[in-house]
């Protein structure tokens, strides 16, 4: 897999190993399932969980980890600095941003793996506001929403040398105008970060 970042004209090739990914992003009813949240907007359950950062994200991935019987993939410091992943691990994690990308293209090579009207909630046809998940058309590997309705955070630090701890997410949003939804599209930003119109997807290592 090619990844490119525009911001340094620069482009690097990356391994892409067996892996699954899930079809839909984290919704709420999940989400709240496993961390025993509630949600303080109605009819809420079938939208992707947003207001969550990497760390709530990496966090999550370790209790469904626990609960599902499965070893978990993270090791993170009493502080929250220090995050590190066990990649021969069974259990839940997110997926890199390789992985991510690939998953998104799903064997399709422009920029986007449909009509963006058919594909993703953002800013022109959202109305302003996320939408449950799976209401918009499949990639061509079967997984929605990968552009548009939500960013999503992956495991990737962005550029340390110049960022530091920031995280890479991806894929747009509801809020997010038209060239911000495609599949090469990439936005950083602390792991302790979160906003409206950023969730995530979990993945396994097979």
């Amino acid at each position: 897999m090619t990844l490119r970042d525009d911001r340094i004209k620069s482009e690097w090739n990356v391994e892409v190993k067996p892996f699954r990914l899930a079809r839909y992003p984290v919704t709420v009813e999940l989400y709240n399932g496993i961390t025993n949240k509630t949600s303080s907007f109605l009819n809420a359950e079938r939208k992707p969980v947003v207001n969550v950062s990497w760390l709530d994200a990496i966090t999550f991935c370790n209790k469904l980890s626990q609960q599902a019987g499965l070893k978990e993939c993270y090791t993170i410091s009493p502080d929250g600095e220090t995050v590190l992943c066990d990649w021969g691990s069974d259990g839940y994690r997110l997926p890199t941003e390789a992985e991510w990308q690939y998953a998104c293209k799903a064997g399709t090579t422009g920029y986007r793996y449909g009509e963006l009207d058919k594909i993703a909630w953002y800013s022109e046809n959202s109305g302003g506001r996320i939408h449950e998940v799976g209401k918009k058309e499949l990639n061509p590997w079967g997984l929605y929403d990968m552009l548009g309705n939500v960013w999503e955070w992956c495991w990737d630090l962005y550029d340390e040398n110049v960022y530091g701890s920031y995280r890479i997410f991806r894929g747009g949003s509801w809020a997010e105008e038209e060239r911000g939804c495609g599949a090469t599209c990439r936005r950083r930003s602390h792991p302790t970060f979160h906003i409206d119109d950023l969730g995530f997807r979990i993945a396994r290592s097979l």
